[in-house]
This record gives structure tokens, C-alpha cells and sequence, in this order.
């Protein structure tokens, strides 16, 4: 999952050497959070939310097949 997020969020903005992405795992639980640099923030997010949602639905599409469940969150 973390690997996934990376990529999609080094693809989507300017400063792709500042993506963080950190994994954490609590069972069937995921938790990933990913830090962009501030001027690439409106990039990673969206009008709207509408990237943040996409990245969001592929994460969570990418864990049902291992049966689990995922949380992105975008600091």
C-alpha cells in the first residue's frame, strides 16, 4: 500500500523528492500518511477533494483484496 500511494503521489506533483509516506499497521488495519511539500499540497488534493478521494478509493480497492482496511491520510 505504501508503495502505491508513492507512486501515485510522485506522479502528481512538482517536488516528487519530498514525498513521505509512512505505514502503519494494527491488524486488519492500515493507516498511511502521506506528507508533501506545502506547494504541492492543492496538487495532491484537488477541487475539492476529487484526487485525495481517487487516491483514497484505489488504496482502499488495492486492500479489500487482502482483506483489509485502509486509512490515507494527507498532512
Amino acid at each position: 500500500m505504501k508503495d502505491l500511494v508513492k507512486f501515485i503521489a510522485q506522479s502528481l506533483v512538482e517536488f516528487p523528492q519530498q514525498v513521505v509516506v509512512t505505514q502503519k499497521e494494527d491488524g486488519d488495519n492500515i493507516t498511511i500518511e502521506l506528507k508533501v511539500a506545502p506547494e504541492d499540497m492543492g496538487k495532491v488534493i484537488g477541487k475539492h477533494g476529487k484526487i485525495a478521494r481517487a487516491i483514497r478509493c484505489v488504496t482502499k480497492a488495492a486492500a479489500s483484496k487482502q482483506d483489509k482496511h485502509v486509512n490515507v491520510e494527507i498532512l
